[in-house]
Protein backbone atom coordinates (compact mmCIF):
# COMPACT_ATOMS: atom_id res chain seq x y z
CA UNK A 1 0.00 0.00 0.00
CA UNK A 2 1.56 3.40 -0.97
CA UNK A 3 1.78 5.91 1.33
CA UNK A 4 0.43 9.64 -0.13
CA UNK A 5 1.43 12.17 -0.79
CA UNK A 6 2.86 10.74 -4.17
CA UNK A 7 4.41 12.45 -7.21
CA UNK A 8 3.91 10.89 -10.48
CA UNK A 9 5.31 11.89 -14.12
CA UNK A 10 2.54 13.19 -16.19
CA UNK A 11 4.05 12.96 -19.76
CA UNK A 12 7.29 15.00 -20.80
CA UNK A 13 5.98 17.76 -19.12
CA UNK A 14 3.78 17.37 -16.12
CA UNK A 15 4.17 16.54 -12.44
CA UNK A 16 1.12 15.27 -10.59
CA UNK A 17 0.45 15.35 -6.82
CA UNK A 18 -1.92 12.47 -5.31
CA UNK A 19 -3.42 12.85 -1.66
CA UNK A 20 -5.52 9.88 -1.83
CA UNK A 21 -6.49 6.96 -3.80
CA UNK A 22 -10.21 7.90 -3.31
CA UNK A 23 -12.46 11.17 -2.79
CA UNK A 24 -12.17 12.85 1.34
CA UNK A 25 -12.74 16.20 2.62
CA UNK A 26 -9.06 15.83 3.57
CA UNK A 27 -7.41 15.21 0.54
CA UNK A 28 -9.55 18.02 -1.32
CA UNK A 29 -8.51 20.38 1.00
CA UNK A 30 -4.86 19.45 0.72
CA UNK A 31 -5.39 19.08 -3.54
CA UNK A 32 -6.70 22.76 -3.05
CA UNK A 33 -4.13 24.44 -1.27
CA UNK A 34 -1.17 22.55 -2.27
CA UNK A 35 -2.34 23.57 -6.13
CA UNK A 36 -2.48 27.64 -4.28
CA UNK A 37 0.91 26.92 -3.05
CA UNK A 38 2.65 25.66 -6.47
CA UNK A 39 1.08 28.57 -8.32
CA UNK A 40 1.86 31.32 -5.13
CA UNK A 41 5.63 29.87 -5.67
CA UNK A 42 5.98 31.33 -9.32
CA UNK A 43 8.81 28.89 -10.18
CA UNK A 44 10.83 30.20 -13.43
CA UNK A 45 9.67 27.25 -15.89
CA UNK A 46 6.30 25.79 -14.53
CA UNK A 47 3.64 27.09 -17.39
CA UNK A 48 0.22 26.18 -15.36
CA UNK A 49 -1.00 24.24 -12.18
CA UNK A 50 -4.39 22.78 -11.89
CA UNK A 51 -6.41 20.55 -9.48
CA UNK A 52 -8.81 17.71 -9.37
CA UNK A 53 -10.70 15.90 -6.91
CA UNK A 54 -7.39 14.91 -4.49
CA UNK A 55 -4.76 15.81 -6.80
CA UNK A 56 -2.65 18.84 -8.01
CA UNK A 57 -0.80 19.01 -11.35
CA UNK A 58 2.15 21.12 -12.77
CA UNK A 59 2.77 21.91 -16.51
CA UNK A 60 5.65 22.97 -17.89
CA UNK A 61 8.77 24.10 -19.84
CA UNK A 62 11.39 21.26 -20.00
CA UNK A 63 13.34 23.37 -22.23
CA UNK A 64 13.83 25.35 -18.79
CA UNK A 65 13.26 22.77 -16.33
CA UNK A 66 13.96 18.96 -15.62
CA UNK A 67 11.58 16.60 -14.01
CA UNK A 68 14.36 15.88 -11.49
CA UNK A 69 14.66 19.36 -10.24
CA UNK A 70 10.85 20.09 -10.06
CA UNK A 71 10.55 16.89 -8.29
CA UNK A 72 12.89 18.48 -6.03
CA UNK A 73 11.32 21.64 -5.14
CA UNK A 74 7.96 20.03 -5.22
CA UNK A 75 8.92 17.44 -2.67
CA UNK A 76 10.50 20.30 -0.82
CA UNK A 77 7.27 22.03 -0.72
CA UNK A 78 5.51 19.26 0.34
CA UNK A 79 7.39 18.79 3.02
CA UNK A 80 6.72 22.34 4.68
CA UNK A 81 3.78 21.58 6.33
CA UNK A 82 0.67 18.74 6.78
CA UNK A 83 -1.12 19.99 3.73
CA UNK A 84 -4.49 17.71 4.78
CA UNK A 85 -5.23 20.06 7.50
CA UNK A 86 -3.76 23.23 5.65
CA UNK A 87 -6.00 26.59 5.25
CA UNK A 88 -8.17 26.61 2.06
CA UNK A 89 -7.27 29.38 -0.25
CA UNK A 90 -8.28 32.53 -0.17
CA UNK A 91 -10.31 34.21 -2.45
CA UNK A 92 -13.28 31.83 -2.57
CA UNK A 93 -17.00 32.45 -2.18
CA UNK A 94 -20.11 31.38 -0.85
CA UNK A 95 -23.09 31.02 -3.56
CA UNK A 96 -26.79 30.19 -3.31
CA UNK A 97 -28.55 29.35 -6.35
CA UNK A 98 -32.23 29.30 -6.96
CA UNK A 99 -33.15 25.52 -7.70
CA UNK A 100 -35.86 24.28 -8.44
CA UNK A 101 -36.59 20.26 -6.61
CA UNK A 102 -38.59 17.58 -8.29
CA UNK A 103 -41.58 18.23 -10.60
CA UNK A 104 -41.45 17.85 -14.51
CA UNK A 105 -37.87 19.86 -14.60
CA UNK A 106 -36.04 17.42 -12.09
CA UNK A 107 -37.91 14.53 -12.62
CA UNK A 108 -35.86 11.80 -10.87
CA UNK A 109 -35.71 13.08 -7.31
CA UNK A 110 -38.12 10.69 -6.53
CA UNK A 111 -35.95 7.70 -7.35
CA UNK A 112 -32.43 9.20 -5.71
CA UNK A 113 -34.68 9.87 -2.99
CA UNK A 114 -36.09 6.32 -2.94
CA UNK A 115 -32.68 5.32 -2.94
CA UNK A 116 -31.01 7.47 -0.21
CA UNK A 117 -33.87 5.69 1.82
CA UNK A 118 -35.09 9.26 2.69
CA UNK A 119 -38.98 10.66 1.32
CA UNK A 120 -39.26 13.43 -0.97
CA UNK A 121 -39.51 16.44 1.06
CA UNK A 122 -36.86 14.85 3.66
CA UNK A 123 -34.46 14.82 0.53
CA UNK A 124 -35.08 18.23 -0.58
CA UNK A 125 -34.84 19.50 3.10
CA UNK A 126 -31.33 17.68 2.60
CA UNK A 127 -30.16 18.76 -0.56
CA UNK A 128 -31.04 22.37 0.16
CA UNK A 129 -29.31 22.89 3.54
CA UNK A 130 -26.02 21.06 2.82
CA UNK A 131 -23.80 23.60 2.07
CA UNK A 132 -20.95 21.96 -0.74
CA UNK A 133 -17.39 23.02 -1.82
CA UNK A 134 -16.77 23.10 -5.64
CA UNK A 135 -14.25 20.20 -5.54
CA UNK A 136 -13.48 20.27 -9.02
CA UNK A 137 -13.88 21.64 -12.79
CA UNK A 138 -14.59 19.12 -14.74
CA UNK A 139 -15.84 16.91 -17.67
CA UNK A 140 -17.35 20.19 -19.42
CA UNK A 141 -16.06 23.89 -19.29
CA UNK A 142 -16.75 25.49 -16.12
CA UNK A 143 -18.72 22.31 -14.35
CA UNK A 144 -18.24 22.22 -11.08
CA UNK A 145 -18.29 18.91 -8.63
CA UNK A 146 -19.39 19.64 -5.46
CA UNK A 147 -19.49 17.97 -1.87
CA UNK A 148 -19.40 15.93 0.65
CA UNK A 149 -23.33 15.39 0.57
CA UNK A 150 -24.45 13.80 3.89
CA UNK A 151 -23.81 9.47 4.16
CA UNK A 152 -27.68 9.10 3.12
CA UNK A 153 -27.02 10.38 -0.29
CA UNK A 154 -23.80 7.63 -1.31
CA UNK A 155 -26.26 6.09 -3.87
CA UNK A 156 -24.65 4.54 -7.23
CA UNK A 157 -25.11 6.25 -10.45
CA UNK A 158 -28.04 4.97 -13.32
CA UNK A 159 -27.36 1.57 -14.96
CA UNK A 160 -27.99 3.11 -17.95
CA UNK A 161 -27.42 6.43 -19.27
CA UNK A 162 -30.60 9.59 -19.16
CA UNK A 163 -30.26 10.24 -22.81
CA UNK A 164 -30.35 14.12 -22.39
CA UNK A 165 -30.64 16.86 -18.96
CA UNK A 166 -30.23 20.25 -19.84
CA UNK A 167 -27.90 22.97 -19.07
CA UNK A 168 -28.26 24.23 -14.89
CA UNK A 169 -29.27 20.57 -14.25
CA UNK A 170 -28.55 19.37 -10.84
CA UNK A 171 -27.96 15.64 -10.23
CA UNK A 172 -26.75 13.40 -7.43
CA UNK A 173 -24.68 9.81 -6.87
CA UNK A 174 -21.74 8.84 -5.01
CA UNK A 175 -22.61 11.83 -1.58
CA UNK A 176 -21.57 14.16 -4.95
CA UNK A 177 -23.53 17.06 -6.45
CA UNK A 178 -22.96 17.92 -10.11
CA UNK A 179 -23.94 21.21 -12.03
CA UNK A 180 -23.99 21.16 -15.43
CA UNK A 181 -22.69 23.46 -17.68
CA UNK A 182 -23.92 22.03 -21.03
CA UNK A 183 -26.87 20.16 -22.62
CA UNK A 184 -25.87 16.14 -21.95
CA UNK A 185 -26.38 12.54 -21.29
CA UNK A 186 -25.73 11.31 -17.69
CA UNK A 187 -26.08 8.32 -15.17
CA UNK A 188 -26.19 10.61 -12.85
CA UNK A 189 -29.95 11.50 -11.09
CA UNK A 190 -31.67 14.71 -11.78
CA UNK A 191 -32.69 15.56 -8.85
CA UNK A 192 -32.76 19.62 -9.31
CA UNK A 193 -32.97 22.36 -12.02
CA UNK A 194 -31.12 26.24 -11.99
CA UNK A 195 -30.86 28.94 -14.42
CA UNK A 196 -27.28 29.30 -13.75
CA UNK A 197 -24.65 29.70 -16.97
CA UNK A 198 -21.86 28.33 -15.76
CA UNK A 199 -20.10 28.87 -18.76
CA UNK A 200 -19.89 32.46 -20.08
CA UNK A 201 -17.55 31.93 -22.85
CA UNK A 202 -17.52 36.32 -23.89
CA UNK A 203 -16.42 37.32 -20.41
CA UNK A 204 -13.02 37.82 -18.91
CA UNK A 205 -13.36 34.85 -16.35
CA UNK A 206 -15.57 32.35 -18.64
CA UNK A 207 -15.86 29.84 -15.63
CA UNK A 208 -18.12 31.24 -13.19
CA UNK A 209 -17.59 28.97 -10.36
CA UNK A 210 -13.99 28.21 -9.34
CA UNK A 211 -12.68 25.44 -7.81
CA UNK A 212 -12.63 25.88 -3.21
CA UNK A 213 -16.21 27.70 -3.66
CA UNK A 214 -19.07 26.89 -1.68
CA UNK A 215 -22.74 26.37 -2.92
CA UNK A 216 -25.98 25.87 -1.57
CA UNK A 217 -28.85 25.15 -3.19
CA UNK A 218 -32.16 27.53 -2.20
CA UNK A 219 -35.71 26.05 -3.62
CA UNK A 220 -37.75 27.85 -5.63
CA UNK A 221 -40.50 27.19 -7.96
CA UNK A 222 -41.01 26.49 -11.76
CA UNK A 223 -42.43 30.37 -12.24
CA UNK A 224 -39.56 32.19 -10.52
CA UNK A 225 -36.79 30.11 -11.95
CA UNK A 226 -38.87 30.89 -15.64
CA UNK A 227 -37.91 34.95 -14.65
CA UNK A 228 -34.22 34.08 -13.88
CA UNK A 229 -34.12 32.90 -17.27
CA UNK A 230 -32.91 36.36 -18.60
CA UNK A 231 -30.08 36.59 -16.01
CA UNK A 232 -26.55 35.20 -16.81
CA UNK A 233 -26.27 33.88 -12.69
CA UNK A 234 -29.63 32.62 -12.88
CA UNK A 235 -30.97 34.06 -9.51
CA UNK A 236 -27.76 33.24 -7.51
CA UNK A 237 -26.22 35.58 -5.41
CA UNK A 238 -22.24 35.61 -4.08
CA UNK A 239 -20.50 36.82 -1.35
CA UNK A 240 -16.62 36.76 -0.30
CA UNK A 241 -15.74 33.99 2.01
CA UNK A 242 -13.42 35.20 4.79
Amino acid sequence: MQDFPIIRTAGVDGLLISFAAALSEPANRAALAFRAALEAEGWAGVEETSSSLVSAFVRFDPLRLTHATLHRQVQTLLDQRDWYAADLPGGRRFWRVPTVFGTDLAPQLGQAAQAAGLSEAVAVRSLSEARVRVQTIGFAPGQPYLGELPPAWDIPRQKELTPRVPEGALVVALRQLVLFSVTTPTGWQHVGQTAIRLFQPDMPQPFLLRPGDEVQFTPTDPETLARMRSDPRGGASCEPLA
